[in-house]
C-alpha cells in the first residue's frame, strides 16, 4: 500500500465536525495493537474533527527524559506502565482531543476506566499478518526484540485481543489508504452518537447533529466492542 500519511491533513469537514461536537467534551481514544495505525490514522482523525491530537507515547517520552526503549531498558516495563497511566489520566483531564495510546495502555484496568469515564474508545484492530508487516519496518519496538517476533505477535494478540474487545467501538484496519479508515471512524462515531450528516434530518428519536450520544450504533467496517 502507497503510504498516505505523509500528505497533507484533510481539513475538518462537517459531519467529522458534528462528531467532535457530540463527544460532549470527551476524548476519542484510540486503542490497539503496536502496527495498528493509531497515530497516522490519529493525526488525520483529528484533523478531520477540527480537534487536537496528541501520541501518549510521545508524551511520555517528554515526561522521562528518554525514549520508550531506553524506558524499558533502564527501569523495567511497571516503571512505564506506571508513567504511562499517569500520563493518560493527565491528557484525558485536558480533553477533547483525540489520543492514540500505545500497545499495552489498555490492559490496565485503572486506565480503561478513565477511558470510559472521561473519553470514547474506538479499537483499531487489525490481524496478525497486517501488524507483523507493519512492525517489522521499525526496529523500535521494545517488546517485539525477540528471537520470534511474529510468535511474541500472536502471545500479545491472544492475550490483548479480549480486553480490547471492551471498546466502545471497532474499526477493521487494514491495508488501505488512511483516509479510508478515517471515513470509517467518523461513520461509525456519527452512528454510535445518533449524528445526521449535515442537511439531512435526525433519525427519529435522534437528539440533533451535535447533542450528547443517546445509545450505541454500527457503521462500515465496524462493530460494537463488545460483539468482537
Amino acid at each position: 500500500m502507497t503510504d498516505l500519511a505523509l500528505r497533507p491533513p484533510p481539513e475538518p469537514s462537517g459531519l467529522a465536525v458534528a462528531v467532535a461536537r457530540a463527544l460532549a467534551g470527551r476524548s476519542l481514544v484510540l486503542i490497539g495493537m503496536m502496527g495498528a495505525g493509531k497515530s497516522s490514522v490519529g493525526r488525520r482523525l483529528a484533523a478531520r474533527m477540527g480537534l487536537p491530537f496528541v501520541d501518549a507515547d510521545t508524551e511520555i517520552e517528554a515526561a522521562a527524559g528518554m525514549s520508550i526503549p531506553d524506558i524499558f531498558e533502564v527501569h523495567g516495563e511497571p516503571y512505564f506502565r506506571a508513567g504511562e497511566a499517569r500520563v493518560i489520566g493527565r491528557l484525558l483531564a485536558d480533553g477533547p482531543r483525540v489520543v492514540a495510546t500505545g500497545g499495552g495502555a489498555f490492559m490496565n484496568p485503572g486506565t480503561r476506566g478513565l477511558i470510559a469515564e472521561r473519553g470514547l474508545s474506538v479499537w483499531l484492530k487489525a490481524e496478525l499478518d497486517v501488524l507483523l508487516r507493519r512492525i517489522r519496518r521499525r526496529s523500535d519496538r521494545p517488546l517485539m526484540q525477540t528471537p520470534d517476533p511474529e510468535a511474541t505477535l500472536a502471545k500479545l494478540i491472544a492475550e490483548r485481543y479480549p480486553v480490547y474487545a471492551e471498546a466502545a467501538l471497532t474499526v477493521q484496519s487494514r491495508d488501505v489508504p488512511h483516509d479510508v479508515i478515517v471515513d470509517e471512524i467518523v461513520a461509525t462515531l456519527a452512528a454510535h452518537l445518533k449524528v445526521a450528516p449535515p442537511g439531512t434530518a435526525s433519525p427519529p428519536g435522534a437528539p440533533p447533529a451535535g447533542s450528547s450520544p443517546a445509545g450505541p450504533g454500527s457503521g462500515p467496517q465496524a462493530e460494537q466492542g463488545s460483539a468482537s
